[in-house]
């Protein structure tokens, strides 16, 4: 593999902010390369080539191409950052889980709710702010009792989960009934290597 993987991104795409920040936080050398949505780059023949569904992120690493968020993950722990995912059957089924929230509930959710709001994308608030809801609620009952979503240690399933769930309310969809959940978006932020998504944005529907 190369020295340092590249990583195409949207500074402000919740799924891009994710591969982005496990990398950091996993200390895995990376390059992290700006894509440009507005001027329709996503959807450029090179682009196309690389993730033929035209969307952010995209990781290459040497030969190796991984398109989609949970994948890089996957790609990335497996790889070079093996203390993030379990490496026993039930450890990696619970990670599973978490990731199927993520690509579910939390992506036709919070992400959903932030789409409306800060892109003008044309989705369905009260669908977005209930199933955010569904997703906060699974959250917060496991929090309840564990720091982490798997196990005692942070694991790509908190990666994955985090990014939407920290910019809900910028979906309109509050916190403030989720003691757990932001007291684990807290710790999540404590973490050395940990780097912010930028939290506002203007006029942009993302295709």
């Amino acid at each position: 593999m190369s020295n340092a993987v590249r990583i195409h991104h949207f500074a402000k795409s919740g799924h891009a902010h994710r591969a982005l920040v496990f990398a950091k936080l996993a200390g895995i050398p990376h390059k992290a390369v700006p894509v440009d949505l507005v001027a329709g780059e996503h959807k450029s023949p090179d682009f196309l080539a690389m993730n033929p569904n035209g969307q952010v992120p995209v990781l290459e690493d040497g030969e190796v191409v991984v398109s989609d968020s949970n994948a890089i993950h996957v790609y990335l722990a497996r790889t070079y950052a093996p203390d993030w995912m379990p490496s026993d059957a039930v450890g990696g089924a619970n990670v599973q889980r978490w990731l199927t929230l993520a690509a579910g509930e939390i992506a036709f959710g919070a992400c959903a709710a932030r789409l409306i709001t800060v892109f003008g994308a044309p989705l369905d608030p009260d669908f977005a702010a209930a199933t955010a809801a569904k997703a906060l609620q699974k959250l917060e009952h496991r929090l309840t009792r564990h720091d982490w979503l798997v196990g005692d240690r942070p694991t790509i399933a908190d990666v994955a989960s985090y990014s939407y769930t920290a910019h809900a309310p910028e979906g309109n969809v509050s916190l403030e009934p989720y003691p757990h959940v932001r007291a684990w978006l807290a710790r999540f932020e404590a973490l050395p290597g940990f780097e912010a998504m930028p939290s506002t944005a203007v006029g942009l529907v993302v295709e």
